[in-house]
This record gives structure tokens, C-alpha cells and sequence, in this order.
């Protein structure tokens, strides 16, 4: 079954024509990480296990954390795996959220139920906490985390938009029942390179290298990514440029009359008087939004990238006053 998802520009082209459009309907950076020249052996051999094993410590470097953890590709395949470590049982997942997560536990014959609240997830075979939350940008602190953990039998927290706030991250207490999710290509704006993380327990991180096989990851995605996490200057600097952005896209949205709803440093979701029309109106500008089935105001934007995206939005926002 095909899902609603941001990034769905072809739709969006096929709907409303034009060329030069601007996708903010996912929350990646639009200003990623520069690519460098890569080793030919990084596209012409087999990962080796030597790079494999400075990716993950590079990933635990960057994430703060010691635990095991295995390289994918993107989050999205830990999410499509991990309902198959175990039996399936009965899932809870605190939404509403990226909805990946219930789809592939109901797909694996689980019992899913979607919560509205911490409390609510206790009881669970497994629980699942997006966090900071996609779309509203709800964050869970580690210390309620670490007690919800001592409630249910194992957790997922999946920390795709957590780089710009580490301070939210529970990836150092990841083990055997709490798997942690990283995605590299949101906060890094590399999407295409499909690269992500699961931390957990040696015998989990085990079970998943077996159910991808030897070479879940490509060489270029394995040196790119080593490269860039190991970069924390740029890391800094990106997150102090995030952070600012979005208090101004923030201001940008208020003068339309837009409420914030929440969001992270790599998207701002906002209350609007009609979501889908609002939708429609940044489309006749080219500039693709993101708006929810189960809300008829929600509409998520991600931050532009540079000068000329920022005042191509700024215009279409003020044209809609």
C-alpha cells in the first residue's frame, strides 16, 4: 500500500506544471553537506569491513554514544526491519507521527495501537516514541524515556531529527531494549545517499548486519557519511544556521496569519485557516508544502535554502495575505 509522504514533488509537478519548484514538503536540509572527490575504490570495490567499522565509529562519535550499532540504508530500513526481530505482539506508537511506523508493524502481523500519550504506551510488547516528533516537533525528554523503558518490554526511539538538539538523544543509553533510529541524510541534506543508524544491544545490531546482509550500505554513502560526521565544525555552524532560520520562517508564517503548531530545526509545522488551500496557493508559486490527512489546518514547511528560495517564499506567503 502506497503511503502519504512529503517528497512527493513529481505529484505535485504532474498537477500544477512548472519546472522550477522548490520541495519543502520534507524536513531535509537544503543546504547540505559538500561532497568531496571519492576514492575510486569507493565506487569501483566492496565495502570493506575496515570502512564499515569507521562509519559506525564516526556515527557514535557524532550521536554521543558507545553502544553497538549497524549502518542501513536510511532509517526507513530499520523501520522496515525491526518488526521482524521478535514475534509480533502488541505495538503502541505515541502519535500521531511518521507514519512508517505503524504501517510496517501492522504489515508484519503486529497489533498496533496509535496513542496520544506517554502514559498510554506502557504495557507494550513495543513501544514507539518519534523524538523530537515528525510533524509537530513534540519532544520526549530522555529521563521520561528511561522510565518508559522500564514499562514495556522494548522501545524504538527514532531520533531522525534529533542532530540539532543532542541534548533530546537517549542514543548512550541504547541496549537490548531500547533501540535507537539515526537518519544522516535530514540533518546533512543527503538524502539520496540513503544512510542511517540503529543503536542497540550487540545481539540486535547482530540480527539486523544478518537480515540486510554484508553490504547494506554503498561506498560512497560509507566514506561521504564517515567524512561528514566526523566534521563537527560544520555540524555547529549548520545547527546555529537551522536554528536562526527557523525563527524566521516562524516570523515569515505569523505576518500570513499562521500559527506554529511545533516543529525542529529542520522543519516548522503551522495552523492554517485551510490547509490544503494553503497547499495549493505555495504551489501556484512552484513551492511544494506537506499537509496531513488526519488535520484540515497542519501544513509543514521545511527551511529554504539559500537567498533566492527565501524571498521566493516570503513572496508567495505575503501574496496570500
Amino acid at each position: 500500500m502506497r503511503r502519504d509522504h512529503g517528497g512527493n514533488i513529481d505529484a505535485a509537478k504532474a498537477r500544477f506544471g512548472g519546472a522550477d519548484w522548490i520541495d519543502l514538503s520534507t524536513g531535509i536540509n537544503r543546504v547540505p553537506y559538500p561532497l568531496a572527490r571519492l576514492a575510486p575504490e569507493a565506487w569501483t570495490g566492496l565495502p570493506t569491513a575496515a570502512a564499515k567499522e569507521a562509519l559506525i565509529a564516526a556515527a557514535q562519535t557524532a550521536f554521543g554514544t558507545q553502544a553497538p550499532g549497524v549502518a542501513l540504508a536510511g532509517a526507513q530500513q530499520a523501520i522496515q526491519l525491526i518488526p521482524r526481530l521478535t514475534p509480533p505482539g502488541l505495538a503502541r506508537v505515541l502519535a500521531p507521527t511518521y507514519n512508517e511506523h505503524a504501517a510496517a508493524l501492522r504489515a508484519a502481523g503486529w497489533e498496533v495501537e496509535e496513542v496520544t500519550s506517554l502514559r498510554a504506551l506502557a504495557g507494550a510488547d513495543l513501544a514507539v516514541v518519534v523524538n523530537p516528533n515528525n510533524p509537530d516537533g513534540r519532544v520526549t525528554s530522555p529521563e521520561a524515556l528511561r522510565a518508559l523503558g522500564l514499562q514495556v518490554r522494548r522501545m524504538v526511539v527514532d531520533e531522525s531529527f534529533a542532530d540539532a538538539t543532542p541534548e533530546t538523544s537517549l542514543a548512550a543509553k541504547a541496549g537490548a531494549k531500547i533501540i535507537v533510529l539515526r537518519s544522516f541524510g535530514k540533518f546533512y541534506g543527503l538524502a539520496g545517499l540513503r544512510l542511517g543508524f540503529a543503536f542497540a544491544d550487540a545481539a540486535t545490531v547482530a540480527r539486523l548486519e544478518d537480515m540486510v546482509g554484508p553490504w547494506p550500505v554503498s561506498g560512497p554513502a560509507i566514506e561521504t557519511g564517515t567524512r561528514a560526521l566526523l566534521d563537527r565544525p560544520w555540524a555547529e555552524a549548520t545547527t546555529a544556521r537551522l536554528t536562526a532560520e527557523a525563527h524566521r520562517l516562524d516570523a515569515i508564517a505569523a505576518a500570513a496569519g499562521w500559527a506554529l503548531v511545533g516543529g525542529t530545526a529542520l522543519f516548522r509545522t503551522y495552523a492554517t485557516p485551510d490547509a490544503l488551500a494553503a497547499q495549493e496557493r505555495l504551489a501556484r508559486a512552484q513551492i511544494w508544502s506537506r499537509i496531513f490527512p488526519y488535520s484540515p489546518s497542519w501544513l509543514r514547511l521545511g527551511l529554504p535554502g539559500g537567498a533566492r528560495e527565501w524571498d521566493r517564499l516570503e513572496k508567495a506567503l505575503s501574496d496570500a495575505i
